[in-house]
């Protein structure tokens, strides 16, 4: 989950690594570090905390003749606490080799012991280092640089990936990818090569995607790709389309808050294309999704982490409405070591922002060998899931920055959404209601609306409760998925525990935790039928323990009106649209609480944005 930053070209090397690290602090922030040449010498330059802490470090002391090409880093600490000795980047004895690295080598320790026999000095507790010893022990052997770090590919077990540099070659950049994301930037007599894209949009729009098991190697005016068995192959470059502000906060305090509020254009961007205007039929054929690829489906598998693993339990209730076809839904942690029992008449759902997920990743690759049918739910073009999958839709949210996510969320339901209503119609032939796809279309202007007019009751509420230290989040049926994002919401940002329950589960067990100081977020919309009139009795429960309520209810719900302490009104809509309008109140509500509380809202501490490690 740490940011790689890499240049080589003619530009200064400084200004070019830590831009890049300023943008991909999102993937890491315990420690930071940058590489380059200088008088002929590799020079590291590296501490514990976040890039200011390195900006500081370098500007104390300038170096005068700094040299492309150079390497960045920042860390998300797997092996080894955060500390200076580390920090990335990492040399061999010799101060020849420097390299920088995202991922776990696995079998680490076994390949250190016999390094260490052979005389090798390690100067950290990381994984990492013992890559650059490698490299060095094969050059040591009469190896080449090139064949020396095709080696050591050979014997790392785990994921990787890997930017390095060597001071007697200094025309090029060695860069390698083994399940962790890799991508390189092209530009005018220079190149880059970064672990995302965000880093790279001050630069240039075009990239190239290393696959799995690939090595590029990186000069000023081109870019050599060599698959594992070192055949040269070629690859055009993709043009994103995401522009630079589109990446930055354009305004806001926070990363977190601009994505809360770019949810209804980012819905728009998922809608376009997908849906005619004319006769209101919802369209996934031009991406792949045709009736050949569902033929014989008996079974659906939805599988993430995280925020996404809740999106797919709210396909559960869609997809289960809408068609005959019965699902599971796993986490992908727990997926893939429980023998799922999965054949080629199973639909494989992978969810994923960031399309780099380790687990969801390992977990499509089962379904996979096991000749299920691959689909996949992300974010980013190119990303590893999206180029591993049968078909892919993408959510169209553009760059989310912030680790707690919030556009991909409602994006990823969006689509499910959508969907369901096709596979209705291209399966069973059954058109959906044309009025929900109108009311669809009109879904943005009217979330736009919503957000607007909540903003200020919600920092009302939040002011009366930022100083709790438990909350409770209770819904039931589609609203059950939403509680449990709503308490994920505020644990991760607030730093405040909380938990989401089904409301009925609660004489089981949870209304022990009901007192006067533990308020309950109770989710309870109209449009859930029976359901709602069970939430109210739940609601009643609690209510007549002394425990404080905060409903997030349909216009008009009087009833629960009388019982709350505080409450935000939702306009009505249809039941399938109910998850996008009832979790924006409970992202702003931890937004806010956690302002108050001072949190560090974009960088929550213990996460990363991108979990590329299991």
């Amino acid at each position: 989950m740490c940011g790689i930053i890499g240049y080589i070209g003619k530009r200064q090397i400084i200004p070019v690594l830590l831009e890049g690290l300023r943008r991909l602090e999102y993937r890491g922030y315990d420690s930071a570090g940058i590489v380059f040449l200088e008088k002929n010498k590799i020079k590291v330059i590296k501490t514990k905390g976040r890039i200011f802490n390195l900006e500081e470090k370098i500007f104390k002391k300038p170096p005068l003749e700094a040299k492309a090409p150079g390497l960045g880093h920042t860390r998300w600490a797997t092996h080894g606490e955060p500390s200076d000795e580390n920090a990335h980047p990492h040399m061999d004895c010799k101060e020849e080799l420097s390299l920088v690295h995202n991922g776990i080598i696995e079998n680490y320790y076994e390949l250190k012991q016999k390094l260490l026999k052979k005389g090798h000095r390690f100067c950290s507790a990381t994984d990492t280092e013992v890559i650059v010893h490698l490299v060095e022990d094969y050059l040591n052997e009469g190896l080449n640089i090139k064949e020396a770090f095709f080696r050591t590919l050979k014997d790392l077990k785990g994921s990787f990936a890997i930017a390095l540099i060597y001071k007697k070659h200094p025309e090029f950049i060695l860069v390698a990818r083994n399940q962790s994301p890799v991508v390189l930037g092209v530009g005018e007599e220079e190149n880059f090569v970064a672990s995302d894209i965000p880093a790279l949009l001050p630069f240039t729009k075009k990239v190239v995607f290393l696959n799995d098991g690939e090595v590029a190697i990186l000069y000023k005016d081109k870019i050599e790709v060599y698959d594992s068995k070192k055949n040269k192959i070629e690859k055009e470059p993709v043009l994103i389309s995401w522009d630079l502000a589109s990446a930055e906060k354009g305004g806001y305090a926070h990363f977190m808050l601009k994505e809360i509020c770019e949810q209804p254009e980012a819905i728009k961007h998922t809608l376009l294309g997908r849906i005619n205007l004319d006769n209101k039929e919802i369209d996934f054929s031009k991406e792949g999704l045709v009736k050949e690829f569902l033929e014989d489906v008996q079974k659906v598998f939805i599988v993430a982490c995280g925020t996404s693993y809740h999106a797919g339990l709210v396909a559960k209730y869609l997809i289960e409405r809408h068609l005959e076809i019965p699902v599971e839904v796993d986490l992908a942690s727990e997926f893939r070591y429980r023998n799922p029992l999965i054949n080629s008449k199973t639909l494989f759902i992978g969810v994923s922002q960031s399309g780099e997920t380790a687990d969801t990743l390992a977990s499509l690759r089962l379904a996979k060998e096991k000749g299920a049918k691959i689909l996949s739910i992300c974010n980013v073009l190119g990303s590893t899931i999206a180029r591993e999958s049968g078909v892919v839709l993408y959510t169209q949210a553009g760059p989310e920055i912030s680790v707690a996510s919030t556009k991909a969320f409602t994006t990823q339901v969006l689509v499910f959404i959508l969907l369901a209503f096709y596979l209705k119609k291209m399966l069973y032939g059954k058109d959906e209601d044309k009025e929900k796809v109108d009311a669809l279309i009109k879904i943005s202007n009217q979330l736009d609306n919503f957000i607007e007019k909540i903003r200020p009751k919600i920092k009302e509420i939040s002011e009366k409760w930022h100083n709790i230290s438990n909350c409770l989040y209770l819904g039931r049926n589609i609203l059950f998925p939403i509680a449990l994002e709503g308490a994920l919401k505020l644990k991760e940002i607030a730093y405040i525990h909380a938990e989401g329950y089904a409301a009925g589960e609660m004489k089981h067990g949870p209304i022990a935790l009901i007192e006067e100081n533990v308020p309950s977020i109770i989710l309870a919309a109209k449009e859930t039928g029976i359901v709602y009139e069970k939430t109210l009795s739940n609601a009643e429960e609690v209510k007549s323990r002394r425990g404080p309520i905060i409903s997030i209810i349909s216009e008009n719900s009087e009833e629960f009106k009388k019982i709350s302490y505080d409450y935000i009104e939702v306009p009505l809509t249809f039941y399938e649209f109910l998850p996008i309008f009832y979790v924006v109140p409970l992202q702003l509500l931890a937004y806010e609480i956690a302002a108050l509380r001072g949190c560090d809202i974009d960088k929550p501490r213990n996460l990363a944005k991108s979990v590329t490690v299991e």
